[in-house]
Formats: structure tokens, C-alpha cells, sequence
């Protein structure tokens, strides 16, 4: 995302919502943001190529949006104006839109595309104009063994065709404010060969040229399939039970609270719990859980997710527009907003680079003959040869392709990372701090002991679940299941509310009873010395006791055991052996926490407020990055304060939504595994940096001695630009864990874990 430093739009006029048609990849859309940027009256401009989604605020005193949309033409993109926000979800998505029905004169400036999935690269624009240049470029070669003086116009024919899209969204760029834009170098150089007589090198750059923005695009598909596929995971229709009958509805019409059949084979229509049956959900779609999983009855089920066997009945809990591939879309949209600083860092640095290309290459051409009397050609030949050496292709994609390929990788792995400065992040923490309920735990404990205090077991339980009633918490839901499970009778509550820290107070058959920790109990009420060794007993085996009061009196505790998850263990470990430290944070009590955390092997900070997580937090941020892992609403002010928060997939829509990083899984590991992947991104890029860098200065070298050949300059910058397409590319299949590494392309060092 980029907002335009511009005076702001005034008014709460709505955004604008364009469908930008060609606007595809990571390069296609810092054109188009630097583009607006420049614009006065514009701000909040967001813009996705996943969705080819332009959104932004516009002051139209300043800027008119027939000035906008001219502005989009002439860098090649078509702009279709999205009414409503509504409308820009369902229109905006790219398979709804024909791509090929535009005019030539809008698209003339577009040199490269991104084809639906299916069509092979040949079959779309860029691949006809590599393979009309390549063709022209045979016949050119073969008549200088026929009739050479004739070969001269077949390359500079293919050097026409290949440099006039080239050089028409140069020129638009420098109309718009970016003279120095990659087109314009590309240009420079092939009409530079043809003017000295080097029209089979001009040809020959424009030609590579093409293929590279060939490669893009296949690299811009490749890593946005993924992601449109899930859109298509979702089944169209859904079985709405009626009574005893069903009726097949659209799915985007199902509302909360509604029944659904799914049965064998079929596609689950929409998130929501198991009200009756029990079956193997195939969740790879959209979790990438390898094995099917058995659910049953009040078990969650996620859209898309395939039935294997028995039928079952699913009250819808979320509405299509907020499933969870729905959810997924957008945290991938809002992942592309959001550069990681070493994109910014080069972003900034080829502003300054390509300018200083340019300006090198012209020294090296005009002072040798202008003040020392040198030849013409030779210092001219030097000078479009540095400029296909200074082109910045392959730096300026090294970060980006791997960025979204990295970002990819996860998703199709239940890891879903919030854009590249996340990804980035992520791997350089030196703490990962854990909640423990519903994290390091499975998040579904249950009531092991129930005592009374001059009252019987079953009229605590039957009392603390009135208190509890209507409360997420998991420990709530372990005390109100048991109490279903016991078949009691339990009362109305009114004004239940939470007291953050310390526990819940509601009003019950006409008193006011309150659970409480044992600590805060004894805070305000005398509790004996006898019941302070039972508690005490309880915590140390690892359960969580709860104290039933009222006002005045305790009248029970409750202690409810929940079970670390069983990778928990083995991923702390696994941090451990990355240099990684963890800590466990939980509000729970300081005998249990610690039973917890020593047989996962971490340490353990317990009794916490909400904000003595904040607090604990910054100090730990004095020694290195912190990332927090959490699931519940009290998480979310920790989750905001780490530099990185990841929220557990199953969590409460505020850990979600104010996490860096989602587990769609719930599995501990794979806090683990989005470490690695990010240090796996970020050696990627380094290594794919280095080697542009690396190259240039060495052909730098060897072009002012007079080794290099605008021959080599070519394929030194086209061999550049693949090796660390592919390189990035090879991201796509990450596997995580302990997968092998891979051989790694023109002697690079392997990605480790790609």
C-alpha cells in the first residue's frame, strides 16, 4: 500500500475502485502507484495485482478521473471504474474479466501479461511478439549466409517491432514523471546498436528483452495461482435444509445461523459447526493439512473443505464474504501493500541507479571524443553496452518475485503472512512469545475436579455454568459442557461481564456470583488453610482452578486440565536449535503455568494482565525482535506490541485481525516453519542481490578495458534477470520442516528448506 504524500482529499466522499486491466505483477503495480503518488488531491492508494485492484481516495478539484484514467492508459492499463466496494469483490476477481476484448491503442503500452490459468504462453500477446521477433531474427540470420547485405533489414525490422512498445511506455513514463524507467534503457541501448551499425545486437537486446518480460509474467501467474485458485474452492451451491427437505441455494446466499447437508464428495459451502454426523473433511484445499481429518458434532468445518464420507448437517456460522477463504484472499491482498524493507531499500536505491546509469554511459560515450580526440565508435559502442550492463532488471525483480513467492508458498501451507515486511521480520526475532490456552494448548480443556463448599459438586457446577454461559473462553466452554454433559438445569445470568485478568461476575437467581483465580479470591475473601493445599495440589498437576464466590462467601472450586498440543514440544525445540528463545505468557496461575511450560521445555512468565504482557513485551524487545503468538481478544494488544504477531487460525477474529501472521493449521510447528521460511525468502534475495550486483561490477570492469561485447552485455543482463526469476521461483516449492534442500540453479547455494 502507498499513500500519496498529496493534500488529502476532503469530504468523506467514498473511495474509487478501478479494475486496472494488465495491471498483473509487483513491477506493473509500483508503476502505477508512483504514477498516482504524483497526482495532487490523491491518498489511500491500495492497490492489488492479485485482484488488478486499483483503490484510492481522490479530491476531484485537484484531479479529475478522466485525467486518472488517461494517466493509466498511456502506461498501458485499461481502467474499469467498480461502483461499490460490494461489487468490487465479485467484478474485480481476474477470471471474470475477458482480458483480450480491449482495444490495441489501450494496451500499446503493456509490454508483458499475465494469461489466465490454462493458456499456454504462446497463445497470449507477449508470447506472439517474442516469437514474431524470434522468427524475423532466423530469417535475418539465415540470408547473411544467402545474401548479407539484405539480413541488415530483417534485424532491424525485429529491433522495430520489439523497441516500439518499449519505447512508447518509456515516453509515457517520462510524460508521467519517470524519464528514467527500465523501457527507456532497453531502448536507448537497441536503437544506440542500430545507429552504429549494430543492428543484430539491437535486434538481439530487444529480443531477450522480451522473452524476460515473458518470464515475469509467467512467474507473476505462477505465484498468483495459488491464490486464485482458492477463490474457485468454494462450491457455487449449497443444500439448505428446510424442515425435513433440502433445497439447493446459491452459496453466497447462505445466512448465519442456517442448516446445510454436505454430503459424500461434496465441497462445504460455508465455515460453520457440525450439528449432526460425523466424518474424514479433506482440509489440504485450504489448511494444505495433508491427512483428512475426523470431525463430529460441534466441531468447526471450513469452506471449501471436501467430505469424504459420511453426510453431515453444518450450521452456518460466517457468511460467504467473511469464510475463511474469503478471509485468506484478502489477508494475501493486504500482504502486497506491505513491501519488507530491503523492497523499499532497493525500490529507493534504483530511483538514484538507473539516472546514474544513464549518466555514466553518456559520460563514457561523449568525453573520450570530445575532449581527448578519441574514436566515435568504440567509446559509443562502450556506452550502450554499459547501458544494458546498468539495466536493473534482474535487481529490481530479485526482491519482489521472491517476496510473492515466498508469501505463496506459505499460504498453500496454512501460513498466511501479512506482506513482505512481515516475511522479513519474522525470521530475524530473537523471542517467540507464546499464550498458553488455546496456543501451546489444544485450546479444549475439560473439568477434572468440582469441589463444594457447603454446597454439593453438582450446584457448583450447575452455578459456575450461569456465570460462564455465553463466554468463548475456552475454559468457560469446558465448564458449560460439562454441565450439558451432566444433564443439569442451568439458570439465566444477567449482566455477565469479564473483569480482564481476574475472572467473570454475573447475576444468578438473584445474586451476584463471580469465578475467580484463587489468587484474586484470596484477595478479597478469607480463604482456609485447607482448601489453599487442595488448590494448590491442583495446580501443581497442571490444572487451572477457578474459584465459585459470591460476595462474601466461597462456595466452590472448579479445575479444568487443557493438554499441550503434541507438536508443541518438539517445536519449541526446534525453535531452540535456530538460535530462537521462547517464553510462555499466560494470565493463568504461576504452580501451573510452570507445571505446563517444564514439560514443553520453555520458561514462563504467569499471573499476567493484559497489559503486563505489554509491558514484558518491550522488555524483551530491548535484546532482539519479538514475535507473540496468541488466540484470544486479550492477545490482541500483545500481538499489536511484538514486532511480529501471529494469531493461532482458529482465534477470535481481533487476534486475527491484528496479527502480522495467521496458523491455519493451529499446529505449534508452524510458528517454526514461518521462521524458517522467511530466512529461507531472505537468503534467497541476498543471494539474488548479490549476484546482480556481482555481475554488473564485473562487466563494468570488462566493458571500460574493451572485453566486453554488446554480445555478452545481452546475455549477461537477460541470463541475470532468468537465473534470478528462477531462482525466486524455486521458492514455490517450499515444503517446510525438514525437506532436503534443493540443488540450486548456475551454482547459487540451495535455499535452505525450498
Amino acid at each position: 500500500m502507498t499513500t500519496s504524500p498529496s493534500a488529502p482529499p476532503t469530504g468523506n466522499a467514498p473511495p474509487l475502485i478501478y479494475f486496472v486491466d494488465g495491471m498483473d505483477c509487483a513491477s506493473c503495480v509500483q508503476k502505477v502507484e508512483q504514477m498516482v503518488d504524483r497526482l495532487p488531491g490523491t491518498a489511500d492508494v491500495k492497490t492489488s495485482f492479485t485482484k488488478q485492484t486499483l483503490r484510492l481516495q481522490l479530491d476531484e478539484e485537484q484531479t479529475s478521473r478522466s485525467v486518472l484514467e488517461k494517466n493509466l492508459r498511456s502506461l498501458g492499463y485499461t481502467p474499469s471504474l467498480l461502483e461499490t466496494v460490494q461489487s468490487a469483490q465479485s467484478k474485480a476477481a481476474p477470471d471474470t474479466h475477458d482480458h483480450s476484448d480491449h482495444g490495441e491503442e489501450d494496451r500499446a503500452g503493456h509490454v508483458h501479461e499475465v494469461l489466465p490459468a490454462g493458456m499456454p504462453w504462446y497463445q497470449g500477446k507477449q508470447g506472439k511478439l517474442v516469437i514474431s521477433s524470434g522468427i524475423l531474427l532466423a530469417l535475418a540470420w539465415g540470408f547473411g549466409f544467402i545474401e548479407p547485405g539484405l539480413s541488415v533489414y530483417g534485424y532491424v525490422a525485429a529491433t522495430v517491432l520489439g523497441v516500439w512498445p518499449l519505447a512508447k511506455q518509456a515516453y509515457a513514463s517520462a510524460r508521467l514523471g519517470d524519464p528514467f524507467s527500465i523501457n527507456m534503457l532497453v531502448s536507448l541501448a537497441a536503437i544506440g546498436a542500430v545507429a552504429i551499425g549494430q543492428a543484430a545486437e539491437g535486434a538481439v537486446v530487444v529480443f531477450f528483452f522480451a522473452i524476460g518480460e515473458l518470464l515475469e509474467g509467467v512467474a507473476a501467474g505462477r505465484a498468483r495461482a495459488g491464490i486464485q485458485a482458492l477463490a474457485a474452492l468454494a462450491p457455487k451451491t449449497a443444500l439448505l435444509v428446510e424442515g425435513s427437505q433440502t433445497r439447493e441455494v446459491p452459496a453466497d446466499s447462505l445466512r448465519v445461523g442456517q442448516t446445510v447437508q454436505v454430503r459424500p464428495g461434496g465441497r462445504v459451502p460455508a465455515d460453520g459447526t457440525i450439528t449432526v454426523g460425523t466424518s474424514n473433511l479433506d482440509d489440504s484445499p485450504v489448511t494444505g493439512e495433508s491427512m483428512p481429518v475426523s470431525k463430529t458434532v460441534g466441531d468447526s468445518v471450513f469452506a471449501g473443505s471436501i467430505n469424504t464420507d459420511g453426510v453431515l448437517s453444518i450450521q452456518v456460522d460466517k457468511e460467504a464474504s467473511d469464510n475463511t477463504i474469503a478471509r485468506i484472499i484478502h489477508l494475501v491482498e493486504e500482504a502486497e501493500g506491505s513491501k519488507a524493507a530491503t523492497a523499499r531499500f532497493i525500490d529507493r536505491f534504483s530511483r538514484y541507479y538507473t539516472p546514474g546509469v544513464v549518466l555514466v554511459s553518456a559520460l563514457v560515450a561523449l568525453v573520450p571524443p570530445l575532449f581527448f580526440g578519441a574514436e566515435w565508435y568504440p567509446w559509443l559502442y562502450k556506452g550502450i553496452t554499459l547501458l544494458l550492463i546498468g539495466c536493473p532488471c534482474a535487481l529490481v525483480l530479485s526482491v519482489p518475485a521472491a517476496i510473492t513467492s515466498g508469501i505463496s508458498a506459505g499460504t498453500r501451507r496454512g501460513l498466511l503472512i501479512k506482506g513482505g515486511a512481515a516475511l522479513e521480520t519474522i525470521g530475524t526475532v530473537k523471542t517467540v512469545a507464546f499464550d498458553k490456552t488455546g496456543t501451546l494448548t489444544a485450546g479444549k480443556p475439560r473439568v477434572t475436579d468440582v469441589l463444594g463448599v457447603g454446597l454439593a459438586e453438582s450446584e457448583v457446577l450447575r452455578l459456575a455454568a450461569a456465570v460462564e454461559a455465553g463466554s468463548s473462553h475456552p475454559l468457560a466452554q469446558a465448564i458449560t459442557k460439562e454441565a450439558a454433559g451432566a444433564n443439569l438445569s442451568v439458570p439465566t445470568s444477567q449482566d455477565a461481564k469479564a473483569i480482564a485478568g481476574k475472572g467473570v461476575t454475573a447475576m444468578v437467581e438473584g445474586r451476584s456470583l463471580f469465578i475467580s483465580s484463587p489468587k484474586h479470591a484470596a484477595s478479597t475473601l478469607n480463604v482456609n488453610p485447607d482448601l489453599l493445599n487442595r488448590l494448590t495440589a491442583l495446580e501443581e498437576e497442571g490444572k487451572t482452578a477457578v474459584v465459585l464466590h459470591s460476595a462474601d462467601e466461597i462456595l466452590g472450586v472448579l479445575a479444568i486440565r487443557d493438554e499441550p498440543r503434541e507438536d508443541a514440544r518438539e517445536a519449541i525445540a526446534r525453535l531452540k536449535s535456530m538460535g530462537v528463545n521462547t517464553v510462555m505468557l499466560t494470565g493463568d496461575n504461576a504452580r501451573t503455568g510452570r507445571a505446563i511450560a517444564a514439560g514443553l521445555g520453555l520458561e514462563v512468565q504467569a499471573e499476567l494482565l493484559p497489559e503486563d504482557k505489554l509491558r514484558l513485551i518491550a522488555e524483551l524487545k530491548k535484546h532482539g525482535g519479538v514475535a507473540m503468538v496468541g488466540d484470544g481478544i486479550n492477545d490482541a494488544p500483545a500481538l499489536a506490541q511484538a514486532d511480529v504477531g501471529i494469531a493461532m487460525g482458529g482465534g477470535t477474529d481481533v487476534a486475527l485481525e491484528t496479527a502480522d501472521a495467521a496458523l491455519l493449521r493451529e499446529r505449534v510447528g508452524d510458528v517454526t516453519d514461518l521462521v524458517q521460511l522467511s530466512r529461507d525468502t531472505m537468503t534467497n534475495i541476498k543471494w539474488n542481490i548479490a549476484f546482480a550486483l556481482g555481475l554488473k561490477a564485473i562487466f563494468l570492469v570488462t566493458t571500460l578495458l574493451g572485453y566486453t561485447t554488446l554480445w555478452m552485455a545481452i546475455l549477461a543482463d537477460t541470463g541475470a534477470t532468468a537465473i534470478v526469476t528462477a531462482n525466486a521461483l524455486r521458492l514455490l516449492g517450499w515444503k517446510g520442516g525438514s525437506v532436503k534442500k534443493m540443488a540450486s540453479p548456475s551454482g547459487l547455494p540451495a535455499t535452505p528448506g525450498a
